[in-house]
């Protein structure tokens, strides 16, 4: 019988060789498919005896059969032992590396590199002990992309097994673990050859592997394979770790000499040189830009120095003194040139070489413990005994101890106390018997959560041996979650085995846990890398696996092939699946107990149909698996109105951090945010760009703007006439005129209709971004130009231009033709012949178009300010343009085909055959050769200019271990706050950060206090009145109601006292024009209140529980949005001169009820300084519930208001500047009115 095809399985046992076909079908398989298409038999003489299982999955491309691919390479070896085992192993071999599937590990690219990662697909790795944390470690390996991954275990599968490793199924039991495994793992990535070793290991078969690692190993026999590990050449990296109930230990020991070739993984810092001084020692003064991150002792280089030309020889130096912008060089630079300008000053990392101890040296002698927790300070040296000693127990008595067992708790302890004594060195005072039997109970159990948290860690690990990238955990690491145990105390009983699945969790937490876990509602938010992580520990907890248990999972998303290298429950079958469908079905294969549902909504204001106040009610905790600050806010701000624990994480390459929000225990997420992100001013990105990345966000910007908004505004008036250019007279501002010549180009001289039209188009453009505009702005400003200060014009960080001439030669100017003239094409339906992607026809087509001459204009205006965020400038004469260019478009639409649309793209990064990226490289790689700054790869442009957040499944991993073991103590219900842990994690250094979560900030109130979390329940339907008199009889006096946008209430109004003896209710549907949905439960109202001291007072929520009136803050507007305005006499004047004028100009038209937009950039030709502006949140917010305009819901203070939601646009600011004659601040026109 002929062999089958690849991909299949290979099964060798003892007396044939079978060789199994895999059905690689596109759709879904369950979790443990069947292999039974075809199979070959060949006589066991040819193969010997053998008792390893191999399966593996290989392109059919490289091998005609599997046989061959066993035996074709000189790389890949089978040696069989005295033990009739087989290891399947290959020697590293960098001479010809793999191609890198950039669709696939694209996000683990941004983290590792290329040669980082062409280093891991040379590396075999062996792991020993396939419990939970061994299965854990594999799946991180196998999806990094190893090239192989060799899974050794001599045990079986039991029952207690299923609680931590999420490939058994109670089908697995009493088979062997690691053959168990291998399919499912293999099915990660086909890429990476997996194979198994079911018999006694030897340490002559270490030889093979670059990295292995041990979890479940003694003592005695650990010191055998490191021994050897550590003196053979090469040395191999060895790794033993072990998970024991809550407590966990890591060892790491990579030779007496490893060199670590990136330490820290962060890109070089670099400054750009302002003045370098002619001294012994020499300072060196850098740009204010940004500041620097060097340090002293750091080597740099310098490059295009002018001037002090001698430090441009490449040479690195060391610095000190470093400061914020300035440092100074060890170097005499006396007799150097004298600088004159330019330079850029570059770190140089440095590698580092740690000599590890054996691990026989390092149990006597292990120095500084790496550690986690600093409220643990001595724990480290505590678990180095305890671990040992358990050692020490399982030898004595051959198991490990059983929970709830005090005899053994006991022996433990004496072991451990003796070999205390017994210490010269590091002995310790204390041995805490108490920690002891809570380790003793737990020393048999593997939890998940600790599986998953070190999982990632020795993944991480195994990584760095392999390549030489991030610093190596140095050399011993230990951590315990003790605070995750319940806080009352246990019977013994209560760890009793039940015969289920769960029975190792049990016998950490006892049953009553147990049972909460499975009775419990989750809402998990997100179901991409952290959320298939976290629905995998879920289930193997088994939360929400009881008959009052139920897990949501929401996500928008579909599968992409960039998902699969971090979001495992996933395969490549379902790329262009949903994600929480796929995920949920993947959750349930784990544990078919599990009570899923899965949801393919976003959670937003616009979901609230569907998650309704019953749901939200209904839930005991919310994970957020999210990969936006956004999204996360608004889940923060339905907890805290809820009052619901939110447990949040997230990840940055190999950083995480986890954040515990505990309903009146800790603050919310939105309490405390991380500052903005700086952003390239809009003259820099445009005109004056002086790194990559201001390049790369011109190219993008630039792309969206071709090929997707003046499509869509082509369209929008193709569509409607009469309305586009209707909007477009009424904003009559420059934004409107400059769209409407965009469109107008796009319709009129730069319609395209045959491909050759295309390309010509495309000509033109590089003409234009890269000679025609940068010979004007060198007109504008020669290189000796000066400032109005006659400091030179390009004096750092500017760099003066050079335009480009066209080449059709070179092949990165053909490369911006090519795509650009494919992707104008495709805007317009035109066919792309075969020859637009041949360069040589190309290029000859090109040569065919003659180029206008260009001439610079005398008068052009280019933006320098910093501060402006618009690169158009107004004029008096938009008004006239405006309707010139809407009677030229109209003339173009009569020439227009019938029913012509354009096809707008959308930028889409992870498809390199469209072209999108290849544009976009383009662009930037032309700017930047313009303004001579280095370009970059394809790879490199696709991360910047794609905003691709670096991720790998290690830091995932753990992650969502630490926040299921923070969950442990959420459903237990009656942890503190100090029990608690909030973590940041850096595993490229590696760095565990964690401390007790921040407490909720407390207002007082006479003999009141409350926080945010807190409620005041107010039931039935009040009056107004009634609603008035509750809060002064707590001493407060509401100066002001509002329901949405609009004023339900304010004191200054007298009219409004009318309404006293309303309904909220009723006033709220009369006034506000506002419906309850069916789904809601309340009224959100807001109300602002005083004490009798005129001191604003912030109250909690209160809540009406008759389907009538809640008050308080609103669930979407943060505290800080509630310091209203006090109506005393002081200020009432001023306000009435607001609302007058905002009357005024209400009366004019100017204000229509819409959001308008106001840039806040406009200072000095209107006189309007933001800092001054007279509206803070709650008066804009007063204001517009009197006007009915609608305002952001997340105004907090006078400097947090977003221009685009501000009531005043630039021309009307213009129009009230012009008709009132004001050349002062808008704050003092303002007060000079409120006198009227």
């Amino acid at each position: 019988m002929p062999l089958p095809p690849l991909p299949c399985s290979l099964h060798l046992q003892s007396h044939t060789f079978i060789i199994t076909h895999l059905p690689c079908e596109q759709q879904p398989k369950p979790p443990k498919a069947t292999t039974s298409h075809c199979s070959a038999f060949i006589p066991a003489p040819l193969l010997s005896s053998f008792s390893l299982t191999f399966v593996s999955i290989l392109s059919s491309s490289a091998y005609s059969s599997p046989f061959d691919a066993l035996y074709a390479s000189k790389k890949e070896s089978c040696n069989s032992n005295d033990n009739n085992g087989v290891s399947i192993t290959m020697a590293m071999d960098d001479s010809n590396p793999p191609d890198i599937d950039e669709d696939l590990h694209s996000r683990q690219l941004a983290v590792y590199g290329r040669d980082t990662m062409r280093r891991l697909f040379a590396s075999n790795v062996l792991i020993s002990g396939m419990q939970g944390l061994g299965v854990e470690i594999a799946k991180n390996l196998v999806l990094a992309g190893v090239k192989s991954v060799t899974l050794h275990d001599e045990g079986t599968v039991e029952l207690w097994d299923l609680s931590s490793n999420f490939v058994f199924s109670q089908s697995d039991v009493g088979k062997n673990r690691a053959l168990a495994c291998v399919q499912e793992l293999q099915e990660l990535n086909n890429a990476v050859l997996v194979s198994t070793l079911t018999t006694k290991l030897t340490k002559e078969q270490l030889s093979d592997f670059q990295a292995v690692v041990f979890t479940d190993i003694t003592l005695e026999k650990a010191i055998e394979f490191n021994d050897y590990c550590h003196s053979h050449q090469p040395p191999i990296a060895f790794i033993k770790a072990e998970v024991r109930g809550l407590f966990g230990s890591v060892f790491c020991d990579f030779g007496p000499e490893f060199t670590v070739i990136d330490v820290d993984g962060e890109e070089p810092h670099t400054g750009i040189i302002a003045s370098i001084s002619n001294d012994n020692p020499s300072l060196v003064s850098c740009v204010d830009d940004e500041r620097l991150e060097f340090q002293d002792g750091d080597l740099v280089v310098f490059s295009e120095v002018h001037g002090m030309t001698e430090l441009n020889d490449g040479h690195p130096r060391k610095i000190k003194n470093a400061r914020s912008y300035t440092f100074t060089l060890e170097e005499d630079t006396t007799n150097y040139g004298v600088y004159q300008k330019g330079g850029i000053v570059t770190q140089v990392k440095q590698p580092k070489v740690l000599n590890f101890k054996p691990l026989k040296e390092a149990l006597s002698d292990p120095g500084d413990f790496l550690l986690s927790d600093f409220s643990k300070f001595d724990r480290s040296p505590f678990l180095h005994l305890a671990f040992q000693a358990l050692d020490k127990f399982l030898c004595e008595v051959g198991r490990y101890p059983v929970a709830g067992i005090e005899e053994d708790a006991q022996k433990l302890i004496s072991i451990a106390s003796r070999m205390n004594d017994d210490l010269t060195a590091g002995r310790l005072e204390d041995i805490n018997p108490k920690l002891l039997r809570c380790f003793a109970f737990g020393a048999r159990a593997v939890l998940n959560p600790m599986a998953a948290m070190f999982g990632g860690i020795v993944g991480q690990e195994v990584v760095k041996a392999c390549s030489g990238k991030f610093c190596p955990l140095f050399q011993f690491f230990y951590f315990d979650s003790v605070e995750s145990l319940p806080s009352e105390q246990l019977d013994p009983n209560d760890f009793a085995p039940l015969n289920s699945r769960y029975d190792a969790q049990i016998s950490v937490f006892g049953c009553k846990l147990q049972k909460k876990l499975e009775d419990a509602k989750v809402l998990v938010v997100g179901s991409g890398a952290l959320g298939c992580e976290f629905l995998k520990n879920l289930a193997l907890m088994g939360v929400s696996c009881g008959g009052q248990g139920k897990l949501t999972i929401t996500d928008d998303d579909v599968i992409e092939k960039s998902n699969l290298s971090r979001q495992f429950l996933f395969r490549d079958w379902n790329i262009g699946q949903a994600k929480s469908t796929v995920a949920a079905a993947s959750a349930a294969s784990i544990n078919p107990q599990l009570c899923i549902e899965a949801l393919q909504n976003r959670v937003g204001p616009e979901t609230e149909n569907v998650f309704d106040d019953t749901f939200w009610e209904n839930l005991t905790v919310v994970i957020n698996a999210l990969d936006n600050v956004n999204a996360r806010l608004y889940v923060d701000q339905r907890c805290l109105y809820f009052q619901k624990p939110l447990l949040e994480s997230g990840t940055l390459g190999a950083k995480c951090n986890t954040q515990m929000i505990i309903p009146h225990l800790s603050e919310n997420y939105g309490a405390s945010r991380d500052p903005p992100e700086k952003q390239a001013p809009m003259c820099t990105v445009h005109s004056f760009p002086h790194n990559i990345d201001h390049c790369l966000t011109w190219a993008r910007s630039e792309f969206e703007g071709l090929l997707e908004k003046i499509p869509t505004e082509v369209n929008a008036y193709l569509s409607n006439p009469g309305e586009y250019t209707s909007s477009m007279r009424k904003a009559g501002d420059a934004q409107a005129r400059d769209t409407l010549e965009r469109v107008l180009e796009c319709l009129g001289r730069e319609r395209c209709e045959t491909f050759q039209d295309c390309v010509t188009w495309a000509r033109l453009k590089f003409e234009d971004y890269f000679a025609n505009r940068v010979k004007q702005l060198i007109y504008t400003f020669p290189e000796d130009a000066a400032t109005s200060t006659g400091a030179p014009f390009w004096s750092a960080p500017k760099r003066f231009p050079h335009p480009l001439q066209f080449l059709s030669s070179d092949p990165s100017n053909l490369h911006f033709i090519m795509a650009a003239s494919i992707l104008r094409a495709e805007i317009f339906g035109i066919p792309v012949p075969d020859w637009a992607k041949h360069p040589r026809k190309l290029a000859k087509a090109v040569d065919e178009f003659v180029v206008p001459e260009f001439h610079p204009k005398t008068d052009a205006k280019i933006v320098t300010d910093e501060k402006a965020t618009s690169l158009s400038s107004s004029s008096i004469d938009d008004a006239a343009v405006i309707d010139e260019l809407v009677a030229k478009l109209r003339q173009c639409l009569g020439m227009m085909p019938p029913n012509f649309r354009m096809k707008p793209i959308q930028f889409e990064k992870d498809d390199d055959t469209n072209y999108h990226m290849d544009l976009i490289a383009a662009l930037a790689n032309m700017r930047a050769r313009n303004y001579g700054i280095p370009e970059v790869e394809k790879l490199k442009a696709k991360f910047i200019a794609g905003r691709i957040i670096p991720a790998i499944a290690t830091s995932t991993a753990m992650a969502t271990g630490l926040v299921c073991l923070e969950l442990y103590k959420v459903l237990d219900g009656i942890h503190k706050v100090e029990d608690y842990r909030n973590t940041f994690a850096n595993l490229a250094l590696p760095l565990f950060s964690m401390a007790e979560p921040v407490p909720p900030k407390v207002f007082k109130h006479r003999d009141m206090s409350w926080t945010v979390w807190d409620r005041w329940v107010l039931k039935g339907n009040p009056t107004l009145r009634e609603l008035v008199q509750w809060l002064k009889d707590k001493g407060l006096n509401a100066y002001s109601i509002s329901c949405g946008s609009c004023l339900l209430f304010n004191s200054m109004f007298p009219r409004h006292r009318e309404r006293m003896d309303k309904k909220v209710v009723d006033l709220a549907r009369e006034v506000a024009k506002l419906e309850i949905p069916p789904y809601r439960r309340h009224l959100d109202v807001v109300v602002a209140c005083e004490d009798d001291e005129d001191n604003d007072i912030d109250i909690p929520l209160v809540p009406n529980t008759a389907n009538s009136v809640q008050r308080g803050r609103s669930k979407f507007f943060p505290r800080a949005a509630f310091n209203l305005l006090r109506f005393d006499k002081v200020r009432k004047k001023d306000i009435c001169g607001e609302i007058l004028v905002v009357l005024m100009l209400k009366q004019l038209g100017v204000l229509k009820g819409a959001i308008i937009s106001l840039p806040l950039h406009l200072t000095s030709v209107y006189g309007v300084q933001h800092s001054h502006f007279p509206f803070s949140a709650p008066r804009l917010r007063t204001i517009a519930a009197t006007l009915q305009i609608s305002l952001s819901p997340d105004l907090t203070s006078i400097y947090d208001i977003q221009y685009s939601y501000l009531p005043f646009s630039t021309p009307h600011l213009r129009t009230i500047a012009a008709a009132t004659q004001i050349s002062l601040s808008l704050v003092d026109w303002l007060l000079q009115r409120s006198s009227l």
